[in-house]
């Protein structure tokens, strides 16, 4: 008999491997974006029904000459997948997103992904530096896992490491205003009988003032990740879906088709015959 892999743990996978890695830099071109958007997005339209957003004014309103980080909740493979398509095809930039053994799927640096070691300290350290100075290029969008770890779906309570703080903090000694955005993201059935993609932008968090306290500032984008997410799960548990944009949304198939069909088929009243 199999034995059942464990899904989840409190130990990131680098601490459990314990091997040093060299960090690695996002490495894009344009060739490799291009080939990496098509890919991304196929992969999604062959897995969900759609893809479903709202709350993007957060972003879209924003100061656009202030650099933008948004931060989520890892709870599977897909999410890297759905922030590469939000950030290209709905923010229209390019993804820098922190990864984890990088060095096992080294492909990912052309599409913007760059290495995180938490093996020590000091290597987080440099990714969390290069973070900030990323940041610098306006064409970049930075996505941040702050909880650290993945988590099971709907994880409560949303436990952040200090480093999106750190991020933040540096960002505005360095530029002035830093502009941080809160994003939920689900996957669940609808009336179809694949999943959807559901996706929130909560309130823009504008910071100007770098002398905060990052324990404190890390508790506050707790709570605002949290009420996002509580949101979310609301207009879903109550099917409140009509201020949702559409990303994309497939065909129904040839039985769905017969089904729609079949309901709006008008039988008689038995009674009166």
């Amino acid at each position: 008999m199999a034995t059942e892999e464990k899904l989840y743990s409190d130990i990131p996978p680098t601490k459990l491997r314990n091997k040093e890695e060299k960090f690695k830099p996002a490495k894009t071109n344009r060739f490799w974006l291009t080939i990496a958007s098509l890919f991304f997005f196929n992969m999604l339209q062959n897995r969900f029904y759609a893809f479903r957003y709202t709350g993007v004014e957060s972003y879209t309103q924003r100061d656009d000459k202030s650099p933008t980080i948004l931060f989520a909740p890892h709870c599977n493979w897909w999410d890297g997948i759905v922030l590469y398509n939000i950030a290209h095809r709905i923010c229209h930039k390019e993804i820098r997103l922190m990864v984890e053994e990088l060095n096992r799927f080294p492909l990912l640096r052309r599409g913007g992904a760059y290495s995180v070691n938490k093996k020590s300290a000091q290597s987080a350290m440099k990714a969390l530096q290069y973070s900030v100075d990323l940041l610098g290029d306006l064409r970049n969008l930075l996505f941040i896992f702050p909880q650290g770890i993945i988590r099971p779906p709907h994880f409560r309570p949303y436990i952040f490491q200090n480093g999106l703080s750190y991020i933040a903090q540096n960002a505005v000694k360095k530029y002035g205003k830093v502009n941080l955005i809160p994003v939920s993201i689900d996957y669940c059935f609808l009336r179809d009988n694949r999943p959807e993609v559901i996706v929130d932008f909560g309130e823009r968090i504008e910071l100007t003032d770098s002398k905060i306290d990052r324990k404190e500032f890390t508790k506050y984008l707790e709570a605002k990740l949290t009420k996002t997410s509580d949101n979310q799960f609301r207009n879903i548990s109550q099917g409140n879906m009509d201020d949702y944009k559409i990303l994309f949304k497939q065909h129904l198939k040839w039985y769905r088709r017969i089904e729609q069909r079949l309901k709006s088929i008008d039988l008689p009243d038995v009674s009166e015959v």
